[in-house]
């Protein structure tokens, strides 16, 4: 393919995504196919010839789009959103076409200065304590990470290393190995599976702090387990917060747990990965309150902030404390700017010390593309939208009496279900995702088997809430109805 082909395709290909998103309200949001379905489908190997692109782009719809799970559709209410907008769509396509692998200054100095310029520009629109920030000569500053899964890792390995160097300047007689036997972290019991897999990797302890009625883990729960830990003769060195967690968005204390972990000398890591990108309207702003006792923050634009995937953004108060943990120099990466700054900036130069991998991609594109073309009020209207919407389907859950709401709802998730046993609410999630006219998934709470109703598609509008409700209510009615008659027949 010459460059004038891909002109040619190229455009054929944007007129593509823009009708599948266009149109996507029309296809069926959960594919009909079972596991294996692709395979049969495509050749056993490598075509020895090239093909043409016209065989390439048929074999889409055909073989792709029947095992496509519609994330986009307006009637797609699972998980949690996975943000897309066309001026992000157009910056990856750009990013793309640099194609640039920015592990350090020199390997691409625009790649390394719009991110952390970027990161500033969003640190501040959450109103982020000054200390996060890489300034003009901050010690802090934020990175573009993969996932939130990644952030959590990257603070848990750099809070290892610190605590042990701190451990072995006080006790030099203390072996690496002898610290990291007794070190151990911890979290909500709530918190995502992603922070206990960190501790896996990072071959350390983890513990799960109790929460508490509204699902929140409190400082006294965290100081209990801290004390008996202490005394057991264990050193705990992390604590991963969760604001808004996977289950039901609840919000663990910040201004309780913040000063524990800071006088215990514990690395506070906040994980908002939905719901921090809420704290850039003003009225939402409070649940971030105690954010300045952390040491690091993250939260992902690519899930409601309308950047789409990847692109997850974490600060650190001390970036020296990172680059500590991870800095590797070998000859071939070295350059001759790279003890020095830029005027305008106090961020280290070389963000492959940020992070897991070495090879980094020209992501900060589509979040200047995005903060540029929405501003800051069209992002807000974006999210008060999505929070409006939950409001909505609250309100039409709360006016049957059959169901229960199970959790607060504070941003643009909905924790429902039938009054009733967990088999009840089993059957119903069934009836609804066999049904694939809309797609949810189920969370436990406590003892509870749980329906998760998320508002995620930047097109979802008050019809797509209505539509839902309807549906969900006339299969609660027809399963209901089939139970009564079953007992008794009984």
């Amino acid at each position: 393919m010459d460059a004038a082909e891909f002109r040619r395709r190229g455009r054929e290909m944007v007129d593509y995504v823009a009708d599948y998103l266009e149109k996507i309200e029309k296809r069926q949001v959960f594919p009909d196919v079972e596991p294996g379905y692709l395979r049969p489908l495509i050749a056993d190997c490598a075509p020895q010839d090239p093909e043409s692109f016209e065989d390439v782009f048929k074999d889409i719809e055909k073989i792709i789009m029947p095992g496509v799970t519609h994330w986009h559709s307006p009637y797609f209410f699972a998980y949690f959103p996975a943000a897309s907008s066309f001026p992000a769509l157009l910056a990856d396509m750009l990013c793309g076409g640099i194609g640039c692998v920015g592990f350090s200054w020199a390997a691409s100095p625009a790649c390394t200065e719009l991110e952390t310029v970027m990161l500033d520009w969003l640190g501040k629109m959450v109103n982020l304590p000054e200390e996060f920030l890489a300034g003009k000569d901050g010690q802090g500053g934020g990175v573009i990470q993969g996932s939130a899964s990644e952030a959590t890792l990257i603070a848990l390995l750099a809070a290892r290393t610190k605590t042990i160097r701190r451990m072995q300047s006080a006790k030099p007689e203390l072996t690496e190995a002898e610290i990291m036997g007794r070190l151990v972290a911890y979290a909500s019991d709530q918190a995502h599976s992603s922070v206990e897999r960190a501790a896996l990797i990072g071959a350390v302890k983890i513990k799960n702090v109790p929460s508490d009625d509204t699902f929140s883990v409190c400082g006294s729960a965290l100081k209990k387990v801290l004390d008996e830990d202490k005394a057991a003769g264990l050193i705990p060195f992390f604590f991963c917060a969760t604001l808004g967690t996977t289950s039901c968005c609840s919000f663990d204390k910040l201004l309780e747990l913040g000063p524990i972990c800071n006088k215990e000398n514990i690395w506070m890591h906040v994980d908002a990965a939905y719901a921090g990108s809420a704290f850039i309207c003003p009225e939402f702003r409070h649940l971030l309150n105690g954010v300045e006792f952390a040491d690091s923050f993250n939260f992902n634009p690519h899930k409601w902030l309308l950047v789409n995937f990847d692109c997850s953004a974490m600060w650190v108060k001390k970036r020296s404390d990172l680059i500590g943990a991870f800095k590797l120099e070998p000859l071939y990466l070295q350059h001759h700017h790279q003890e020095s700054v830029t005027p305008d900036m106090g961020s280290s130069l070389c963000l492959q010390h940020w992070q897991i991998p070495l090879g980094r991609r020209f992501r900060s594109l589509k979040l200047w593309f995005v903060l540029r073309m929405y501003g800051v009020k069209g992002l807000q209207e974006h999210i008060r939208k999505h929070i409006r919407l939950s409001h909505q389907f609250e309100h039409l859950v709360l006016q049957d009496e059959r169901f229960e709401v199970c959790a607060e709802v504070v941003l643009g998730l909905v924790c429902f279900r039938l009054k009733g046993s967990n088999e009840l609410n089993e059957a119903l999630l069934k009836s609804i995702n066999d049904a694939k006219k809309i797609h949810l998934v189920p969370c436990h709470l406590r003892e509870k088997f749980v329906l998760r109703f998320a508002i995620c598609s930047r097109t979802v509008e008050s019809t797509h809430i209505k539509f839902a409700w309807q549906h969900i209510s006339q299969l609660a009615t027809g399963l209901l109805k089939t139970r009564e008659q079953n007992h008794h027949q009984q």
